[in-house]
């Protein structure tokens, strides 16, 4: 392409699903990668994992990042392996997540091959990893960290600003400008986060844009008024049992605002202050991580930071770090909370405590987030009878709990008061990453509210841009 007028973004993932982000453009002969998830959950989603994509890596020019979430940056091993070899732009805070995240992707791919392997379970002869460890090393040392509100250039024709998206540490939205022939702006949300929620700050607003794409994960609801309320009585209700209370979070936002909420309710004495294991090396990095980015601290966390060199503690908290730790929890008998990676039960140390734990009437299962189509928390969550865990099937016997009030996601009023936050409307909004009736929910419900022109990403799409 000759021509900035020939401008064009394909939609490859993150339209009509909540996972494997990544929009394609292509202007002026080069090619700019907006994220670059891994597909999660449903089967079908996975298996385009393997596929390639249908420009071949090696002739991507650039990424940009908008955080750092495996369904956002998950798939960057692959793409390296595959031959691409530009730089990766994102945020500090991004960068420094990207170091824990990715090698712990890549373990995860090994050990999942490794497992099946050993005991049959794949139909696949060997089964392979998606991508190593060595390819993960490989994506890091392409990473070239940026600060918010500072512009830069990529791939030598775009004007390119971060600004804070309030959704995990490091996550922006991003702010595209092409400034020569037909000039227009790209704006991509990312993850919007949520406004007056505890430790980030809250998403910036972004005053124009000629094409917008606006995630909609929670496109079709509103979150809980009172998280803390449903968190204490779900704590207590547990203790009452003496049982176990296990919390599957993301190693990434959830466990450190869940932290943070647990800390609160034992200080204001609403709940007994329990054992809590944080049984995630992932996790426990990353809260390091979250105490030392002071700027995307909101005022509560910095006060905090500064009154207590560990403000990320419950009262009685305690740190699994190796797997002899980890399965060391199953000895413990009730009231405890156990705090284990991952969110939508894809993987990790969870799945062990899962299994242990499932059948026993003493049990809760926390949710705390939104679960994918195809996943063990989406199963769970919709009730099912027995879950199937490293080739076996569990009975659930334990009670399932969703706690939908501490998401990290803007919920349908939070996104729309964002967009209000824009000058003019833009020329056309794309609504991504949602399920199809959220996102639609949400396209529907601003072109009633705010009168702009919206449409519903499609998988495969090319929209033109100038």
């Amino acid at each position: 392409m000759a021509a900035l007028e020939a401008a064009r973004l394909r939609f490859l993932g993150a339209a009509g699903t909540v996972t494997g982000s990544k929009h394609l453009l292509e202007a002026s002969g080069r090619r700019v990668l907006l994220d670059c998830g891994l597909f999660q959950g449903l089967k079908d989603l996975r298996l385009r994992n393997w596929a390639p994509l249908p420009t071949p890596a090696a002739e991507i020019d650039a990424v940009v990042l908008s955080h750092a979430h495996i369904d956002h940056s998950g798939y960057l091993p692959r793409l390296v392996r595959d031959g691409f070899r530009g730089p990766i732009f994102c945020t500090r805070g991004t960068a420094d997540l990207l170091r824990i995240l990715l090698p712990d992707s890549a373990h995860l791919q090994e050990e999942d091959a490794e497992r099946a392997n050993r005991r049959g379970y794949s139909k696949h002869h060997p089964a392979l990893p998606l991508y190593t460890r060595a390819d993960a090393d490989a994506a890091l040392e392409l990473l070239e960290s940026v600060g918010y509100g500072e512009r830069f250039q990529v791939a030598g024709c775009f004007d390119v600003v971060f600004r804070r998206a309030g959704h995990i540490l490091g996550a922006a939205t991003v702010e595209l400008r092409a400034e020569s022939g037909a000039p227009w702006t790209l704006v991509f949300s990312g993850d919007l986060g949520r406004t007056g929620r505890p430790i980030l700050r809250d998403p910036e607003r972004v005053a124009r844009a000629d094409v917008l794409l606006v995630e909609s994960t929670y496109g079709d609801r509103l979150h809980a008024p009172d998280p803390l309320g449903q968190l204490a009585r779900i704590v207590n209700e547990c203790a009452q049992r003496s049982g176990a209370l296990l919390i599957p979070a993301f190693a990434v936002g959830r466990t450190q605002e869940l932290i943070w909420s647990l800390r609160r309710l034992e200080d204001e004495s609403r709940i007994p202050k329990l054992p809590v294991f944080i049984d995630s090396p992932m996790a426990i990095d990353v809260t390091e991580l979250y105490q030392r980015h002071a700027e995307d601290h909101d005022l509560e966390m910095r006060r905090a930071v500064e009154g207590d060199p560990h403000p990320l503690r419950c009262h009685r908290h305690h740190l699994a770090r190796t797997p002899e730790e980890s399965k060391a929890l199953n000895q413990f008998r009730g009231p405890l909370i156990v705090v284990s990676a991952s969110g939508m039960l894809t993987g990790g140390r969870v799945l062990h405590h899962l299994a242990q734990r499932l059948p026993e009437a003493r049990t809760t299962v926390l949710l705390t987030g939104f679960q994918a189509a195809g996943t063990r928390g989406r199963a769970l969550q919709e009730g099912a009878a027995s879950l199937r865990i490293h080739g076996r099937d569990v009975p659930v016997r334990a009670r399932v709990e969703t706690l939908d009030g501490l998401s990290a996601h803007a919920d349908q009023g939070e996104i729309l008061r964002w967009l209000e936050g824009f000058e003019a409307a833009p020329r056309n909004t794309y609504v991504v990453h949602g399920e199809p009736e959220a996102a639609r929910a949400l396209a529907l419900r601003i072109e009633r509210q705010l009168g702009w022109k919206v449409a519903v990403a499609r998988d495969g799409e090319a929209i033109g841009l100038a």
